[in-house]
């Protein structure tokens, strides 16, 4: 963030945390969905490139061939226009117009040694944010400036503490090794990291590293693993019928709506599989023009996950067939495509052991996950399976951060006391690992 108010964040001798949340901050005034993360990866990648560091971004981070789910283009330009507007460094932003919103940074020390990954994502949650005057953003003047879209899952703190664990380790540098700060959109919907590991990002990492905070674990407690990461698909169904005067000629439609409808119960019915965890659920459903016209075009969004990612390739299989057969019985076409999706990753007991040392180094106290305080699913996935298919190690943790509310709520807010503490960790994880 390269501005006169923040040189003193690059001062080794600054307030621990403190650039983790003006960052964080910042980033929560000015939320952006995925694909549309233009200032804030823009402004990343400068504050990044400003330490030095050697930066990737738009096609040479990430694959757009590969994106699911991607925003329409009059979408696309209206928030390249907005973050033009809000402060994005110009530097950067021509390279992610039309979505292209990941940021590779890595600093290479003199000497050769290990390769440390950390992954942090960018994007925020189509969410309006509560207003409150008992909401911390609201009162101290940083809640969305954008209604209908706000950071509701601890991401800003993310991106937060990457830029002050670069400052300190630019401020003083391990003698040998590599660190790459994986920055990557789209994380919400399971869509951002498969379009970089095309691209290569993860590549060459030896230990990966996805932190995560809140998760319900509370400040000053770590989990050094979280394995019940869920596959995941997420579609988008529409379903195309015939209008016709819901009056004069009812018989003459085909209520696309009425479709849809019958598959959200179809769906919800698909059998459960023994022995492993698995969802469908549906999240939304819309269509229709005025209550005398049958509709002739409905969209259902929808997904599932399981515990496996061939049971997930079933179900979302079975789910499809679901869909398909209630247009059909209703005389309707549908078009289902997949707009996101996730597979499963365990960690590695290497990477695990590293984790809890410098755990116990900071004075965290190392908590076992419980299966209320994972998470449902996480995209990491993908960066962790790639380092491990190349004899990497890899893992998945909670950084503990009291909540005022839970992820994905409109009163969404994290004890940012959890910052300086993650920062920390993370600082003492990348030295030790990088020597050895």
């Amino acid at each position: 963030m390269p501005h006169d108010d923040d040189r003193s964040a690059t001062d080794p001798a600054a307030t621990p945390g403190a650039t983790a949340v003006r960052w964080r901050r910042d980033l929560h005034r000015h939320p952006e969905v995925g694909f549309t993360e233009f200032r804030t990866a823009s402004r990343v990648a400068g504050a990044l490139a400003d330490l030095g560091w050697e930066v990737r971004t738009g096609a040479d981070a990430l694959s757009p061939g590969h994106r699911l789910g991607v925003p329409s283009g009059d979408e696309l330009d209206a928030a390249y226009r907005r973050a033009a507007a809000e402060g994005a460094d110009e530097r950067f932003l021509p390279a992610m117009e039309g979505g292209s919103t990941a940021v590779v940074a890595t600093w290479r020390a003199a000497a050769p040694g290990p390769h440390v990954g950390l992954r942090a994502d960018l994007d925020a949650l189509p969410l309006t944010e509560s207003a409150a005057g008992s909401h911390l953003p609201a009162r101290e003047g940083f809640r969305s400036a954008h209604d209908g879209v706000m950071h509701a899952c601890g991401h800003d703190g993310h991106v937060g503490m990457a830029v002050e664990l670069a400052e300190r380790l630019t401020a003083d540098p391990p003698p040998a090794g590599a660190v790459t700060l994986l920055l990557q959109p789209a994380e919400e919907g399971g869509r951002g990291a498969r379009a970089m590991v095309p691209a290569g990002a993860a590549d060459g990492i030896d230990l990966l590293i996805a932190p995560h905070l809140g998760l319900n674990l509370p400040t000053g407690t770590l989990a050094p693993s979280l394995d019940g990461l869920l596959a995941n698909s997420k579609m988008r169904a529409v379903f195309h019928g015939v209008a016709s005067h819901a009056s004069l000629a009812p018989h003459e439609g085909r209520s696309a709506l009425l479709g849809a409808a019958a598959a959200t119960l179809a769906v919800h019915a698909v059998p459960r599989v023994p022995g492993h965890e698995t969802r469908v659920a549906v999240g939304r459903i819309s269509g229709g023009t005025s209550s005398n016209i049958v509709p002739d075009r409905a969209e259902m969004l929808l997904e599932t996950r399981a515990d496996d990612g061939s049971v997930n390739e079933d179900l979302e299989a079975r789910v499809r067939t679901a869909l398909h057969g209630a247009a059909a019985t209703y005389g309707l076409t549908v078009d289902v495509d997949l707009i996101g999706g996730v597979t499963t990753a365990r960690a590695d007991r290497a990477a695990v052991e590293l984790v809890e040392a410098a755990a116990a180094a900071e004075g965290l106290r190392l908590v076992a996950a419980r299966a209320e305080d994972g998470v449902a699913s996480d995209d990491a996935t993908a960066f962790m399976r790639r380092v491990q298919e190349r004899g990497g190690a890899a893992s998945y943790i909670g950084i503990g951060a009291n909540l005022a509310a839970p992820h994905h709520t409109p009163a969404f807010d994290l004890d940012e006391a959890a910052l300086p503490l993650g920062v920390a960790l993370l600082e003492n994880l990348v030295r030790r690992a990088l020597a050895g």
